[in-house]
Parts: C-alpha cells; sequence; structure tokens
C-alpha cells in the first residue's frame, strides 16, 4: 500500500481543531482510496515560542524536509505574541526554505453556502507570489524612538521570481477557462510593477491559447466583487494577492471556507496546505469553529500528492455536506458534527 508522511502543525487557537477534524476526513478518503497517511505532529506555535524562545526548534527546516506534505492549522497569539514576530518565525520561512512560490487559493459558493454578493456562479482561482516581493523582508529601522526615526521596506521582485509565478499562472488558466488575469499598480509603482507588466507581455506570446488581461489591483479588486463571474485565474504580488484573496474570502461566504496551498512546483520539497483563516483565539475554547477550510485544504494536498480520487472524494463530500445546510451558518454546528457529517458523506 502506498503510503505519505504529512507533517502536522496544528498551532495556535483553533487550529489544533481544525486540524484534527480535517486529519479524520484525510484518514477516511485514504482508506477508501487504497492509501496511507502518516502524521507526525509538532508542537511549534506562539505557546512553543514562550516556552522555548523560538517559533520552532533551529533544526525545524531539516525536520519537515524529509516529509511528503504539510498539514498547517493556524499560528498566532496576538495578546502574547506580535503577529509579525508568529509570521517571521514560521510560516515565512518554511514557505521560503522549500520555495513554495505559489500560493494558490480558489474561491467559490461550496452548495448551501450564501455569500454576500448577488452573484453566484463565479469560480475565481488566485495565485499569490509567495516567497519575494513586498514581503521579502528586506529593510530596517533607524534612529528608533526618537523624532527622527525612519523605516525602509524593500519590495524584491526578481526576474526569475516574477516569470515563474506567471508562468504557472499560465498553465492553470490552460487547464481551466483559458482566462488569465495579471495584476500590478504600475501607473504609481514604475519600476516594480511596470516590470510585472513587461513579463507579462513577453511570456503571453508563449501561450496563445490563453486570453491575458493585466489589471490594476484596485480596478480589480472592485471587479472581484462586481462581475466575480468573469474572472478565471489571477495571478498577483505577494501584497496585492494577499489583499486581494481576502476579497475572495469574503464573497465565498467568509474565511471558514477558504483554503491555500503553499505549492513547491519543481518538488524538490514538500509543499504545505492551510486554511486562510487566523487561530480565532476567542472562540478557540468554543468547539464552533468551522472545519471547511482545512479539509479543503487537504483536499488540495491529496490532489497534490496525486491522489486526485481521493481529493475529489473529499471535495464531493463536503459539497454534499453544505448542500444539507451543515456547516454553512457560522456558530450554528460544532465542529465535531460538521466532521461528523463529512465522514457521513464519504461513506
Amino acid at each position: 500500500m502506498k503510503s505519505y508522511s504529512i507533517a502536522l502543525i496544528p498551532g495556535d487557537g483553533i487550529g489544533r481543531d481544525v486540524t484534527s477534524a480535517a486529519w479524520t476526513v484525510l484518514e477516511m478518503a485514504a482508506q477508501h482510496s487504497g492509501f496511507c497517511l502518516t502524521a507526525t505532529e509538532f508542537p511549534w506555535s506562539c505557546r512553543f515560542l514562550k516556552e522555548t524562545g523560538r517559533m520552532m526548534p533551529e533544526d525545524g527546516i531539516e525536520t519537515l524536509r524529509g516529509f511528503d506534505a504539510i498539514l498547517l492549522g493556524a499560528v498566532g497569539w496576538p495578546a502574547e505574541v506580535p503577529d509579525s514576530v508568529s509570521l517571521h518565525g514560521l510560516l515565512l520561512p518554511i514557505r521560503k526554505a522549500f520555495v513554495q512560490y505559489a500560493n494558490i487559493r480558489p474561491h467559490r459558493l461550496l452548495p448551501g453556502v450564501t455569500g454576500p454578493l448577488r452573484a453566484e456562479g463565479f469560480d475565481i482561482l488566485c495565485i499569490r507570489e509567495n516567497t519575494e516581493g513586498e514581503y521579502s523582508g528586506a529593510g530596517g529601522r533607524v534612529h528608533q524612538g526618537t523624532l527622527d526615526e525612519v523605516a525602509v521596506e524593500t519590495s524584491i521582485f526578481t526576474r526569475a521570481g516574477v516569470e515563474r509565478i506567471l508562468r504557472f499562472g499560465f498553465e492553470q488558466a490552460r487547464t481551466r477557462r483559458g482566462k488569465l488575469a495579471s495584476v500590478t499598480k504600475s501607473n504609481a509603482q514604475k519600476y516594480s510593477m511596470v516590470f510585472w507588466d513587461e513579463i507579462t507581455r513577453k511570456l503571453a506570446a508563449d501561450y496563445p491559447d490563453v486570453e491575458v488581461t493585466s489589471y490594476h489591483v484596485d480596478a480589480l479588486a472592485a471587479r472581484m466583487i462586481m462581475a466575480p463571474e468573469s474572472l478565471d485565474v489571477v495571478v498577483a504580488s505577494n501584497l496585492f494577492g494577499d489583499i486581494l484573496t481576502d476579497i475572495g474570502a469574503a464573497i465565498q461566504g467568509g474565511l471558514g471556507y477558504a483554503a491555500s496551498a503553499n505549492i513547491n512546483p519543481d518538488r524538490s520539497a514538500p509543499s504545505m496546505f492551510e486554511p486562510v483563516h487566523g487561530s480565532a483565539p476567542d472562540i478557540a475554547h468554543l468547539g464552533i469553529a468551522n472545519p471547511i477550510a482545512t479539509i479543503w485544504s487537504g483536499a488540495m494536498m491529496l490532489d497534490d500528492l496525486g491522489e486526485k480520487a481521493a481529493a475529489e472524494r473529499v471535495m464531493k463530500a463536503l459539497e454534499a455536506t453544505t448542500a444539507r445546510g451543515v456547516g454553512t451558518i457560522p456558530g450554528k454546528d460544532k465542529t465535531d458534527a460538521i466532521t461528523a457529517a463529512v465522514v457521513a458523506a464519504l461513506n
């Protein structure tokens, strides 16, 4: 029997609940499809930081390197640890070390879920550059705490980085409806974003079967709300992609349905899968966290591992569950009840 080794990082708050729920569903799907998932759990989190001084051990990256994939819950404990510390101590180092340069986030309404828009028939795949751009971490502060204090944050865009994420987007568009929206703000950012637009036009010649449109990010944000059904694949920089995918989560019914994958396309290192939502410490003790985004992320993990039939089985179970009204109203159904409903649909 084929077996996959998965690193589980439940993280903080509701991360533990939703990761446990997703793992129950994924194990069942694997059993039905004739393969095995083996989990190794790591306690790396803000609590781990408080206990050890680090979000993960010094050898954490090398520890993870041997796994087939990583399933992450949620990281953050703002009351105790600044988000800038938790993010740069765990999530971003993993993305960068494993060259997970493609962040993929699907946005569509599951059956039975009511979004805030009149539009229902949209299916958007947002692809966000994940390792450089505005989140490169280059910069610094001088004269801190004085009236002369200066903060500098430098965005870094490389030709290799921009070209590879755009090519990834073009390839995804080829497997879907053949439409690519490239997002910049080149009217205002005349170096990095003009550079991005130039590479988009250059690569478009290699993909004559894909319809390419360049948008300014503010116009694309408006289009996601006013005409989401007109969009197929959207490719954006790290910052713009981060913001646009929050709009995508909102129009698909909320963060409880927002799944994501951090992909290493050349498979030289493991990819990581996680829900978009945070750790929600205010509800962590109530057992009402919606596990659907994490289960959906798990389905993306199965698909990336090559177990496409199992991934499709999980997605159909999710759709059957929400079609029955389970997990469609925030706080109405307990985490365990939603999980049980998905498992029942799998069977």
